[in-house]
């Protein structure tokens, strides 16, 4: 029996090393969708209810807790790598397995599928879901080909991702999903005028799809105004910016 997994240094490249895999007994990375069930797909409910071994997040399970009827295993952070270990063997011993996700694993979810990935001997196939951003792209109106999208919700350095931004406001739509609590709304906002952008109108959208979801429409400049230091923010942690050009 695996006491731990062992992953790689960036799951997230890993999973994007090449095409997907295909093969018999695929393990599922199931999108769940923005976490109001209404939104998770038919294909991936059905992955879920017949897997022998469901994992993932605690709060991301518990969002599909009904559609489980296997046994559910939840993470958080520091014990991923028991936890995926103890899915590995489950699957290894040929239990079907599936792991869920919040959103589309294709927006920002490619850590946990490369985690997933490393962890178990079989070809890991991901379910797509609906995801916030596609959901914020239809509240806020911004056409997803005539939009740039940045995740700053990841560890390690975002510089890169920034001066994406920075290239592109006024040009095209954006769409950022924040990082708690250092790269909120009002920071983001502070960077692209500091960095010559005029200003625009901005949206910032919260829990999307949800009974409390609400829609702040304001502009760059007023985001901005509210920047007092880089840990406070007015918005939740599930909120996505949108900036239209």
């Amino acid at each position: 029996m695996t006491e731990e997994v062992a992953f790689p240094d960036s799951p997230a490249a890993f999973a994007a090393g090449g095409p997907e895999p295909r093969g018999d007994d695929p393990v599922y990375a199931v999108g769940i969708g923005p976490g109001n069930p209404e939104y998770l797909t038919p294909r991936g409910a059905r992955a879920i209810r017949e897997a022998d071994v469901v994992v993932g997040f605690e709060t991301v399970v518990d969002f599909v807790r009904e559609e489980i009827e296997g046994v559910a295993l939840t993470c958080g952070y520091r014990d991923e790598p028991e936890v995926l270990a103890s899915f590995a063997d489950r699957v290894a011993d040929g239990e079907r397995g599936t792991a869920v996700l919040m959103g589309d694993p294709n927006h920002s979810g490619y850590q946990f599928v490369g985690k997933v990935e490393s962890a178990v001997d079989a070809p890991v196939e991901v379910v797509p879901g609906i995801s916030s951003l596609q959901v914020a792209a239809s509240r806020a109106r911004t056409p997803m080909e005539e939009t740039t999208f940045v995740t700053l919700h990841k560890s390690g350095p975002i510089e890169a991702d920034l001066r994406r931004l920075e290239r592109d406001v006024g040009d095209r739509h954006l769409l950022v999903l924040p990082r708690p609590y250092d790269w909120m709304p009002e920071r983001i906002a502070h960077r692209l005028l500091k960095s010559g952008a005029a200003d625009g109108e901005a949206l910032v959208l919260e829990q999307l799809t949800h009974d409390d979801e609400s829609v702040t429409r304001t502009s760059l400049a007023e985001l901005a105004t509210d920047v007092d230091s880089k840990e406070e923010t007015a918005f939740s942690d599930l909120s996505v910016l949108a900036v239209r050009r």
